[in-house]
Order: structure tokens, then sequence, then C-alpha cells
């Protein structure tokens, strides 16, 4: 059914046609946040103490609500929910840290830094872009409504390279 006429029936106030099947929509919503870490053992310049300015993409794929008394009538999810969702668990959580491996030596570096009032997050992996952005996947599908799934997720660390995360990869 052409959306034309998906609208006609919403325009009368109609119930659409039992045969009718919304269509799967995706959503993104883009963040950005500073980060420091430092990648030990690696034989380049990363393993050194550095930061990034990331840039997060975050789409999700659901469809849209259908019931007209529902706030969010049309809506696959409100940006506003999707943004309070990777703020709380991506965002303000490592926006302006340090984020170290805790299975490496780095620890030690990380114990000085807080005790001189730095933020510093241990993780359990070695902080790259395709081990945040597996993380990032996993902290975000936990907190999606039933009916949303998390598609892909583009986390750049500069300009021109990032790591990209897909649900279909990952099934």
């Amino acid at each position: 059914m052409s959306r034309r006429i998906c609208g006609f029936f919403y325009a009368l106030n109609l119930p659409l046609p039992k045969d009718f099947v919304m269509s799967r929509i995706r959503i993104t919503k883009q963040f950005n946040f500073e980060t420091g870490h430092a990648l030990y053992g690696y034989d380049g310049k990363c393993r050194n103490v550095h930061g990034h300015s990331y840039k997060l993409s975050v789409t999700v794929i659901g469809t849209p609500i259908e019931d007209r008394n529902h706030v969010k009538f049309g809506m696959v999810i409100d940006f506003t929910d999707l943004k309070h969702i990777v703020r709380e668990d991506i965002v303000d959580q490592f926006d302006h840290a340090t984020v170290f491996n805790s299975t490496t030596p780095h620890v030690e570096l990380a114990e000085q830094l807080r005790s001189r009032g730095h933020y510093v997050i241990l993780v359990p992996y070695q902080p790259t872009s395709e081990n945040m952005v597996i993380d990032f996947a996993e902290r975000i599908k936990k907190r999606l409504p039933e009916g949303i799934t998390l598609h892909s997720l583009k986390l750049q660390e500069t300009e021109t390279s990032f790591a990209e995360w897909y649900a279909a990869d990952n099934e």
C-alpha cells in the first residue's frame, strides 16, 4: 500500500486494512564526547595516553506506533528517549574520562590518576574503537524498549577512522 493511501486512511481516521503491514523504520541519533585512552602493548603512538573527539551514531529499528491515543503516535522511538538511554549509559560515563584495560599494568597508572582527582574508567578489554563499539552495543540493547532493536552503531575516532557494529553481523 502506498504512503499516499496510508495517509488517506489516517486523514479520515479510518482503520488500516487488515493486510496492511507497517514499514520498519530506522531512526538514527548522533552523539559527541571526549575520551582519553591508551593501548597497552601496542607498537605505535596509541600506546601513549591520548584522546579523541568521538562521534557515535546510534541506529535503532522498529515500526511507528499506530495507536492514535498514544502520546508517541507515529514514532518508532522518541529521539529524546533514545538520547536519554545513550547519554546515561555511554556519553555521561565516557565523556572526559580516561579509559584503560583493567587486565594490564595500566591499572597502576589508573590508580595514580584517580588519586590526583582524574576520572578513570577501567574496562576488561583493550579500549580500541572496535571493542568500545561492542561494549556500547551491549549497553544500549539492554535499555531499549520492547519492539525496538539496535540496528547499528558507528563510532568515529577521527574524521577518517571509525568502527561499525551491525546487529545482522552479530546474530
